[in-house]
């Protein structure tokens, strides 16, 4: 082989290594998800199901959503999505569950959307599935399994469950984490009872200024009255001198 032969091969093998790492290094690709992607235990949440179109030339015509079998929840209610047909499908729990105090004998298990010819989610688009769940159990995370199905047929199973510590799976399925309700707070102290004694301050000084102004009144009254007592008394009429 000649020296330029073995340069151009060799320059062909480095260019398919460098493709082959771009194509393995490239971002990862976007998810069926469900937002917000926390809630509290016990309680209602209003989530929704994100759901993007990765195919170049294909849209999506259909999603479906699978429910937790090992934590059911007792209400579910999806909102009108325009330009889709939503199917819910019910069944007997597989573990016993509870509402309100009373036991569920049927629960949601799945739900799958159908777009219309013009409502299809087209590439670099994505919709929003809003669902109402509650109340919610009382355990960690709840996973969604999801099947994406495009126009041509693929069907694209995001169902991958998280493991803990570990990497993302290459198909992950929505999950919802859950927390624990927070612990009721504590009642505020009662507010120190204010005294039943009123303000010295101020009653004090009124009591002595009455008390003065009494004085002063019962000096000038004994005053007028000493006046009076001094001057002559007037003579009666038709009294004899004597």
């Amino acid at each position: 082989m000649s020296p330029r032969t073995a340069a151009r091969a060799a320059l062909l093998s480095l260019g398919a290594t460098v493709v082959g790492v771009l194509t393995f290094a490239g971002p990862a690709s976007a998810h069926v998800t469900v937002n917000p992607r926390e809630a509290t235990q016990g309680g209602y949440a209003k989530v929704d199901f994100r759901v993007p179109n990765e195919s170049d030339t294909e849209s999506t015509v259909k999603v479906e959503i699978f429910l937790p079998e090992n934590a059911p929840i007792g209400s579910v209610s999806t909102k009108p999505v325009p330009g889709w047909t939503v199917a819910v499908e019910k069944g007997a729990p597989a573990v016993p569950v509870t509402a309100h105090g009373a036991e569920i004998t049927e629960v949601v298990k799945k739900i799958t959307w159908t777009a219309d010819e013009n409502a299809r989610i087209t590439p670099g688009t994505f919709q929003e599935f809003p669902v109402s769940l509650g109340p919610l159990p009382e355990t960690g995370q709840l996973v969604f399994k999801a099947l994406q199905t495009y126009s041509d047929g693929e069907v694209v199973r995001w169902i991958d469950e998280p493991v803990a510590g570990g990497e993302e799976p290459e198909s992950p399925a929505p999950v919802l984490t859950l927390t624990a309700a927070a612990a009721a707070e504590e009642a505020p102290a009662a507010e120190p009872v204010a005294s039943a004694e009123p303000d010295s301050g101020p009653a004090l000084g009124i009591a002595i200024a009455g008390l003065v102004a009494g004085l002063v009144g019962l000096v000038l009254g004994g005053l007028a009255f000493a006046r009076s007592g001094s001057r002559p008394a007037a003579p009666v009429e038709g009294a004899k001198s004597a």
